[in-house]
């Protein structure tokens, strides 16, 4: 992220904090108060998402990646589903943790 952006992110989490409106001046006299120099067009892209998405929202949501969905199949000729649970967790493989001590196969004086 450029300092331009995150100057505007900066401008607009503090107009959004204060329950002003988020405009592209106001945002602009935010960052230049700051004496950050940025592109003219960043102010008016940060308001058209601020008027489009809800910050709250945004900022809220800010750790969730939209993960993807799991289909389940559900077995065929009527065998209960929870015999397949079973047979999905056998084919998992143990995790194998490697100790601190183990040699890595490189050495700083090499």
């Amino acid at each position: 992220m450029s300092s331009s952006e995150l100057a505007c992110t900066y401008a607009a989490l503090i107009l959004f904090d204060e329950n002003i409106s988020i405009t592209a001046e106001k945002i602009a006299t935010l960052v230049k108060t700051a004496n950050v120099q940025i592109e003219s067009y960043w102010p008016g892209l940060f308001a058209k998402l601020a008027e489009k998405r809800n910050i709250e929202d945004l900022i809220m949501n800010v750790g969730s990646g939209g993960g993807a969905a799991v289909a389940v199949a559900a077995p065929a000729g009527g065998a209960p589903a929870a015999a397949a649970a079973p047979a999905a967790e056998e084919k998992k493989e143990p995790v194998k943790e490697e100790s601190e001590d183990e040699d890595m196969g490189f050495s700083l004086f090499d």
